[in-house]
């Protein structure tokens, strides 16, 4: 699969709650791709 990079502008804690999952073994990236890949491939009813 291709990748493309998006650059998005976050406030300063939501990005510490980002890096804090790293303590979880989650990238930034890697959260950001399975969070958006549920919700936008898997809608909640």
């Amino acid at each position: 699969m291709s990748m493309i990079k998006m650059l998005i502008h976050l406030p300063q804690p939501l990005k510490a709650k980002l890096d804090g999952l790293r303590a979880q073994g989650y990238t930034v990236s890697g959260y950001i791709r399975a969070l958006l890949d549920r919700e936008l491939n898997h809608p909640q009813k």
